[in-house]
């Protein structure tokens, strides 16, 4: 048994006022969330979560994963980046060409993601949350192929992409170039252990895929922290 993807987090400066911003782009419903912090809960066929737990860190380089919203028209797309800039988003320039059809923003907290046009075939099939867009190599999206037990959808050119078979967003690595790592990602998987399986064991398995131990300051806590083959760190939880 492979574990699940129960959350992608952030970490945040104003981990509410974030949370309430990411609820009003994409619908989402805030819940409580026992490991602290803030989360949301999709509303459509994501199979996971956002959280954003506290850090006094700031940004200080781009993310390593960002979210790609789709469009069914322009009218659309308009309308989305237009609630975005009002619930806090502004433009920003990651060196996109004029003739793009895509619009680059960021949140209150400088997190990037892309409100794309209408048309795009690779995500015909997905949600409004269209994909979670990595800066990764290929041998890391064939990792958490084998790591979340995902199948494979695009291996290309060293470009790599996984998805759920239940659907939801798919998982995307534009392969090399890859730009070099500053520090701790501020957005982290948190994986959750399968039924039966103990953190250790899923620690063992994930380990001979590629992973690494890593201490971020994490100190005596009843989960793991590894990083992935690109250095990514990730967290292992136990069972719930």
């Amino acid at each position: 048994m492979t574990p699940r993807l129960h959350a992608l987090c952030f970490d945040a400066n104003d981990p509410q006022s974030l949370a309430g911003f990411w609820a009003g782009v994409l619908g989402w419903q805030p819940v409580d969330d026992r490991s602290g912090g803030n989360a949301l809960v999709p509303t459509d066929d994501t199979g996971f979560r956002l959280r954003f737990v506290p850090s006094q860190a700031r940004k200080d380089s781009p993310n390593q994963i960002h979210f790609d919203l789709t469009s069914t028209s322009p009218d659309g797309q308009q309308e989305t980046v237009s609630r975005a800039l009002g619930l806090g988003a502004r433009h920003i320039d990651v060196g996109q060409r004029p003739e793009e059809g895509h619009v680059v923003l960021a949140d209150p907290e400088g997190n990037e993601f892309c409100v794309l046009e209408p048309g795009n075939e690779f995500l015909a099939d997905c949600g409004f949350l269209g994909a979670l867009s990595c800066d990764g190599s290929q041998a890391v999206g064939y990792f958490w192929s084998e790591a979340l037990g995902w199948p494979l959808v695009w291996d290309q050119d060293q470009e790599t992409a996984i998805r759920s078979p239940h659907g939801g967003p798919k998982v995307t690595w534009g392969g090399p170039p890859v730009a070099p790592k500053h520090g701790k990602n501020r957005l982290h998987f948190d994986l959750v252990a399968a039924e039966g399986t103990d953190v250790e064991s899923e620690v063992d398995r994930l380990m001979a895929l590629g992973a690494a131990r890593v201490d971020i300051g994490q100190g005596d806590v009843g989960w793991a922290v590894l990083a992935d083959p690109d250095g990514n760190e990730f967290c292992v939880r136990p069972p719930r």
